[in-house]
């Protein structure tokens, strides 16, 4: 399998009119893997049921979603691991930051080890 790609073209930011406009590869997605679709697909790989492997995938949604909101960082195994990041104002004093300061919040998604070897063997194809 491959990777596709495009070709766009990008200028200088923060230049009025784009500066030097160079072009860059950038990914072309293939669709997507649902949790529908993921159930299906470990279906086909192992013996346990649709409704089992379903309840489990939502379930870990759920799970996943109170320790994240409770500052827990959640341990995927090889598929890596999610852990939540701020984002806020910057103030002079120490005492002065407190949670009106917070602009928001995301989560961030690090990739474990068999992900990361996934892309040693990565091909790409021009679309």
């Amino acid at each position: 399998m491959s990777l596709k790609f495009k070709v766009i073209e990008r200028g200088q930011p923060g230049i009025v009119g784009g500066g030097t406009k160079l072009f860059y590869a950038t990914t072309v997605s293939d669709g997507e893997l649902t949790l529908d679709g993921m159930t299906t697909a470990i279906e086909k790989r192992c013996t346990v049921n649709g409704a089992d492997i379903r309840a489990v995938l939502y379930s870990m949604v759920e799970v996943a979603s109170e320790a994240l909101q409770n500052g827990t960082i959640v341990r995927l195994g090889e598929l890596g691991s999610l852990r939540m990041s701020l984002s806020s104002e910057g103030k002079e004093k120490a005492e002065d930051v407190n949670a009106t300061a917070i602009r928001g919040s995301s989560i961030i998604f690090t990739p474990g080890p068999k992900l990361k070897n996934s892309l040693l063997s990565m091909q790409y194809h021009k679309q």
